[in-house]
């Protein structure tokens, strides 16, 4: 069973954790998503976690209404009190969380600072690459006794 420290450890370096502050304007997380090239950017007011902000909330919160991004602050679409999970925890709880709750983007705390994000891209290239393992052995196995 694959840990979220080791799924972390996938990940290309360096994984900056990307965040903003609540107090931010939308446009400013939107082009930090857009530069970054990710989807959703975690809220760190005074070192503690306070939200995630995701494309989707941008667009369903701030622009389907008609909100102009560089005046709405993130506090205003920003989900809070996200659900975040440990180094210790196992990836498949992951993926049940995701999975349960319709979140794509789960924050990783330790001792209650932020050690990164896993999502659900990240996830599923770790499930891939355990299959891969997997099926090493497997070969490995069959030809070492095979008939």
């Amino acid at each position: 069973m694959t840990s979220v420290k080791s799924c972390l450890a996938q990940k290309p370096q360096p994984a900056a954790t990307i965040s903003v502050r609540s107090d931010d304007k939308v446009v400013v997380a939107l082009q930090l998503m857009r530069d970054k090239r990710v989807r959703a950017i975690l809220v760190i007011d005074d070192g503690k976690l306070v939200g995630i902000l995701t494309q989707g909330d941008c667009a369903i919160k701030v622009l389907l209404p008609g909100l102009d991004a560089k005046q709405v602050e993130v506090k205003q679409a920003m989900t809070i009190n996200p659900v975040t999970v440990k180094l210790e925890d196992p990836i498949e709880a992951c993926t049940g969380l995701m999975a349960t709750r319709n979140f794509r983007h789960l924050p990783v705390v330790e001792a209650g600072v932020v050690v990164g994000v896993i999502s659900i891209g990240d996830v599923v290239k770790d499930s891939i690459r355990q299959m891969g393992q997997q099926i090493g052995f497997l070969e490995t196995y069959i030809k070492g006794h095979g008939a």
